[in-house]
């Protein structure tokens, strides 16, 4: 049991002991002390006032008596006016450090045969346009969330949904069927999802050109973008695709092929995978068939013009569109089919979405519209929604091909981590094949921590520079006290010093103490990334463990330390510092090099 539910349960029979009534060990609110502050954990006193009838000082002083006496965690005590330092014996925390080096998997929570099954989405790309630094984020932040999850012990399906069908794909295809001339990955030498995007910006491109012709001929700005020949051809492509015309069918099912080969290459690079990947040209016919049993139930609305709309109007919201009058479907009506498919095939217990900000009043309706289609999970699905990421030099844009590629941007750190290693000597001695190992771990070490150390709800601004710094909050300093840990124990080895099974010692100083108290709080930081559905609280602490860790070494030798027991403890914290380092980092996504 962690210390600080220890600390409300006995708080809660101390109130019972003093003051003759119970309350429950929920009731206690209990913190870290603060670092000014002479203590380990601060129980607030005040809400007990009604109780004692006594001053905040006084019941403190009481309250803290009698746990110093009766609870052995507890070594001493302060009161700073309605707040009660408590000291936590030394002895807890070694045995907390024993705890970390037993369990290979120190910190998680192993899954069970009854454990809930939650799903999450990520990544859901169109197949018009390669990854970029937006989906890289979801990615990052979808992957990790999953490793969160499963280290709370909950059994997890990853999934993604490809969006590889409607007017946004149709425009990449009548784009090249324009300006193609039948050119292919392998005749233009790019990457196939690389090669589609140049022809979404082509078409874009295209678009506009005509809209001004247009505009400079008389139309309105409306009616331009209604009657440019390329929109029109597209709405043309898209319903002879819903019509199956054979000739659109292959075009698609060549140009997402072409797609498909390059998205599976940056999953690859970029550490990502997925359990199951549904497609909506399968899903949005299942959607279809669920809004049109909603019209004939009563639930939606069919216009004039056999558009489908839900009135949403008595939940705060407006109409929504569901089926547009020519019978096309929307993103929504997909969703639906999406959720009904995912709840046929798995027995769900919970369903998040990891999909930007900007989404999030399509999720407040997609709930209400499956929970009016009758599906009692409707209410139930989570929006894990997060904020975009920026360049120092603002947003990007796909349709104008000012976005960052996701294959690009990861290149190029590489380049940036061979620069900075180069410079720094790091790698003197290394091989070249073990150079450029260690440059695409550091690399993408530095753009996943740099990502994930973020509050997900925050906008970001990514900077390939500054997340690359061998110093400070990032993932290359991380990885480098990792290695340094390494270093150590192989010198150890080395020198026929073996690293005992389990740490004892009599006595710890400030430095040993505080890192041993950081290490006791591992497992309540992955409890509390799963229920605040963050990986910036495991980054975060990770990052506070490391500093920790190097104010220590700095202070204290290891190896060079004449008195042996206190150089094997110190081994032993060592060693376990680099397994939470890594455990941590695993949830992360995060490879941590032996050497560096």
């Amino acid at each position: 049991m962690n210390i600080e539910l220890i600390i409300k349960e006995k708080v809660a029979g101390a109130i019972n002991a003093l003051y003759g009534q119970s309350i429950e060990p929920s009731q206690v609110q209990v913190q870290l002390t603060r670092s000014e502050f002479e203590g380990d954990q601060t129980v607030m006193v005040f809400p007990f006032l009604k109780i004692s009838k006594k001053s905040p000082e006084v019941t403190g002083a009481e309250l803290g008596e009698y746990l110093a006496a009766n609870v052995s965690e507890v070594s001493g005590y302060n009161v700073v006016k309605g707040f009660l330092n408590l000291s936590i014996d030394n002895q807890f925390y070694i045995d907390r450090l024993n705890e970390a080096v037993r369990e290979e998997k120190y910190g998680f929570v192993p899954e069970t045969a009854s454990a809930e099954l939650v799903m999450i989405e990520y990544s859901s790309p169109n197949t018009n346009k390669p990854l970029h630094l937006g989906h890289i984020r979801n990615n990052l932040l979808g992957f990790s969330l999953a490793e969160v999850m499963k280290a709370n012990g909950y059994k997890v399906v990853k999934t993604n949904i490809v969006n590889d069908r409607g007017v946004h794909i149709c425009k990449s295809m009548v784009a090249w069927q324009k300006f193609g001339k039948g050119e292919t990955p392998e005749t233009h030498g790019k990457k196939g999802d690389h090669l589609v995007g140049e022809y979404y910006v082509k078409f874009d491109q295209q678009y506009k050109s005509e809209i001004a012709e247009l505009i400079a001929q008389g139309r309105s700005e409306e009616q331009a973008k209604e009657e440019a020949p390329s929109i029109v051809e597209t709405r043309e492509m898209l319903l002879k695709w819903e019509a199956n015309d054979p000739e659109v069918r292959n075009l698609w099912k060549t140009m997402n092929g072409w797609v498909y080969k390059g998205f599976d290459e940056t999953y690859k690079t970029l550490g990502v995978d997925f359990d199951k990947i549904y497609y909506e040209s399968d899903t949005y016919t299942i959607g279809r068939d669920e809004v049109l049993r909603g019209v004939k139930e009563g639930i939606f609305q069919q216009e004039s013009d056999s558009s489908v709309w839900a009135n949403l109007e008595k939940e705060g919201l407006d109409k929504k569109i569901l089926l547009r009058s020519d019978g096309t479907s929307v993103y929504i009506t997909q969703d639906i089919g999406t959720a009904q498919l995912r709840y046929r095939d798995y027995p769900i217990d919970h369903m998040i979405y990891v999909v930007g900000n900007e989404q999030i009043y399509h999720f407040q309706v997609l709930s209400l519209l499956l929970d009016k289609l009758g599906y009692k999970w409707g209410k139930d699905l989570y929006h894990f929604s997060y904020g975009m990421v920026e360049l120092p030099n603002g947003r990007m844009k796909s349709r104008e091909g000012t976005v960052v590629d996701a294959d690009d941007l990861v290149a190029g750190m590489v380049d940036v981590a061979r620069a900075v290693s180069m410079e720094l000597g790091k790698l003197e001695g290394y091989s070249e094949a073990e150079k450029e190992h260690i440059y695409h771990i550091v690399a993408l070490g530095a753009l996943k921590y740099f990502i994930l150390k973020v509050d997900p709800k925050k906008t970001m601004t990514f900077n390939p520079e500054e997340s690359i710094d061998f110093n400070g909050n990032t993932g290359p300093f991380i990885q480098y006290t990792y290695a340094r840990i390494q270093s150590i124990l192989r010198k150890a080895n080395d020198t026929g010093v073996e690293v005992p099974s389990q740490a004892a010692t009599e006595s710890l100083n400030d430095k040993e103490r505080n890192l041993l108290k950081i290490i006791s709080l591992f497992p309540e930081v992955v409890k509390e990334a799963g229920t605040a559905h963050s990986p910036a609280v495991v980054a975060n602490y990770v990052y506070d463990l490391v500093k920790e860790f190097n104010s220590f070494y700095h202070d204290h030798s290891i190896l060079n330390e004449p008195d042996s027991a206190k150089r094997d403890f110190r081994l032993v914290v060592a060693q376990t510092v680099g397994k939470v380092i890594k455990n941590g980092f695993s949830l992360l996504g995060i490879e941590v090099p032996e050497r560096m």
